[in-house]
């Protein structure tokens, strides 16, 4: 499968892209984020009680409890990525102008796909954990006891410890490594989800897009950053109105319409990330009939 290297403005159109896909398909795509913010929520139903329960016994949680809790969290973060793929295909069939349907999101159970998407999901989870290794283990293995000591001492109520040697490389690295990562996920689940690609084969494409990529990745970071502060200083201005209604009318009033709000941004904020990850795979694997629609569908 040949991966496509684009120029750097390619970034910016995936952000942009990402942004108008669910206001251009509002019934499906929305609908279908709804869904899996519910299903990304469940675990904390089963996870939160056992560290209230810990916070309210005064006492840090024991290794048994931890490891059970991060175990929780792996399953279930496991379970979901075959909705990942389902919300990939609800994208993909409205900007064909298929028929798309809010619950289409779970076709990947229906269809029997799920181990296939999960087995990518270990092995992504592998490749992360091994990058980050790496890069640790490259620019001194004191981080890592940094960290354990950070860790104990905020157990503990006590101070951080000194910065080690390396962390500042250490942090360049990791964000380097997270950029690639970005593009090497969404090609890899694009490529299962709809190329019907073998975990693998998805996984080279992956790395190869990732890599053929990294300057439209890059201004793709930057200009997320900038939509951000916008956005922040936006909501910020929001809140602060809200808060002056509340001392003027009510705040139960108040209440009634930032929590929608709150709702709505999340819901936005699901369906412009799997936007930019349909429109980045579609850009670097998707084959030439569904790049040439690109336009007239934008239109």
């Amino acid at each position: 499968m040949t991966t496509r290297s684009r120029g750097p403005s390619a970034g910016f159109g995936w952000l942009t892209n990402g942004i108008g896909v669910g206001f251009r398909h509002p019934k499906p795509l929305f609908g279908g984020a709804a869904f899996l913010v519910v299903a990304c929520l469940l675990p904390s139903l089963i996870t939160m009680p056992m560290q209230f329960h810990a916070m309210s016994a005064g006492t840090p949680p024991s290794m048994a409890t931890s490891a059970l809790i991060m175990a929780i969290s792996v399953l279930f973060g496991l379970l979901i990525i075959p909705l990942y793929a389902g919300y990939l295909q609800l994208v993909d069939a409205a900007e064909r102008e298929q028929p798309a349907r809010a619950l289409d999101i779970f076709k990947p159970y229906r269809q029997g796909e799920a181990w296939r998407l999960i087995g990518l999901g270990l092995a992504n989870f592998v490749v992360y954990i091994a990058g980050i290794a790496i890069i640790i283990v490259a620019t001194g293995a004191g981080i890592a006891s940094w960290y354990m000591q950070a860790l104990a001492a905020q157990v503990n109520h006590q101070p951080p410890p000194a910065l080690p040697g390396g962390f500042w490389i250490a942090v360049a690295l990791l964000m380097a490594f997270g950029l690639l990562m970005m593009g090497f996920y969404a090609i890899s689940l694009g490529q299962v989800a709809l190329n019907r690609r073998n975990v693998f084969g998805a996984i080279g494409d992956g790395a190869t897009g990732a890599l053929k990529n990294v300057l439209p990745l890059l201004l793709f970071a930057l200009s997320s950053i900038l939509v951000a502060i916008v956005v922040a200083i936006v909501f910020a201005i929001v809140i602060m109105l809200l808060a002056l209604l509340a001392k003027l009318i009510s705040s139960w009033l108040v209440l009634a319409v930032i929590v929608p709000f709150y709702v709505a941004m999340i819901l936005v904020m699901f369906t412009v990330m799997f936007g930019v990850m349909y429109h980045l795979w579609r850009d670097v694997c998707g084959d030439d009939t569904v790049s040439d629609m690109a336009p007239a569908i934008a239109a």
